[in-house]
């Protein structure tokens, strides 16, 4: 848990072009000790109570990603995780990592098929909170790497184009289809590998700079997702194949455009 020994140190705010992450806890103390903690670490953070605050500060600001307490007051923060993911399309882009309850798996599941990105359990290391942050920041604040004409390419397959330069995924109907930052990155590794199974610690490394634990099945619930926006039936799926004992594959010809 946070404590007020690693926060008591001086800390200057970030300069405006460091990232901007909205806290949204109804425990002041961990509120303020979490705001001073990852000012200290070179992030510029807004700290809010609940979710009525966090809409008003989402409208008068711009955000990087949202670290989000599932136990919140009133609206609770799956529900705000729903409203962000699925009916203000505007945030949908936002990283977002949620803080859950010790042994509220339920609550992590529900939570990562909602889109989130990541979760750390409380009572949680303040560092291993920076690092999921700073993973997540990697994937939804960096820009792409700035491509010369003869290196631009799109990726297809099975009909689906992938846009790396605009992280796009669009349908074989031309409809741009919403995926999030965490959605995009494991159809990009399962896409760059096709035909290879990849297992799940193999995509969490990729994806996140972790080991699986014998209990986290955040790979499976993106996987799950993705299959739902590519029409690709989880149990007779096509694209995304489940290899017993061993992981998944993209089970598809590419082709670099």
């Amino acid at each position: 848990m946070l404590s007020r020994m690693e926060t008591s140190a001086n800390h200057a705010l970030p300069g405006t072009g460091a990232p901007h992450i909205l806290v949204v806890d109804d425990d002041r103390e961990i509120r303020e000790l979490l705001a001073k903690f990852l000012e200290r670490h070179g992030l510029r953070v807004s700290a809010v109570r609940d979710a009525r605050e966090a809409r008003r500060a989402l409208l008068n600001g711009h955000y990087q990603m949202i670290v989000l307490d599932l136990m919140l007051p009133g609206e609770t923060g799956l529900d705000f995780a729903r409203w962000l993911r699925t009916e203000a399309s505007t945030y949908s882009h936002l990283g977002l990592v949620m803080l859950t309850a010790m042994g509220e798996e339920t609550d992590r599941i529900i939570g990562l098929e909602l889109g989130a990105d990541d979760y750390v359990a409380k009572p949680f290391n303040p560092r291993e909170l920076l690092a999921r942050i700073r993973a997540v920041l990697r994937r939804a604040v960096e820009s792409p790497q700035p491509r010369s004409a003869g290196q631009a390419r799109l990726w297809r397959f099975g009909g689906w184009t992938l846009d790396p330069a605009r992280r796009r995924l669009v349908s074989p109907d031309e409809v741009e289809v919403p995926v999030t930052g965490g959605e995009y990155d494991l159809l990009l590794a399962l896409v760059e590998r096709a035909n290879r199974v990849l297992t799940r610690d193999m995509l969490l490394d990729l994806l996140r700079g972790r080991q699986a634990g014998p209990f986290d099945r955040a790979i499976d619930v993106a996987i799950s997702r993705l299959r739902r926006k590519l029409e690709d039936d989880g149990r007779h799926a096509q694209l995304i194949k489940t290899v017993r004992g061993g992981g998944y594959v993209l089970a598809a010809e590419v082709e670099r455009l």
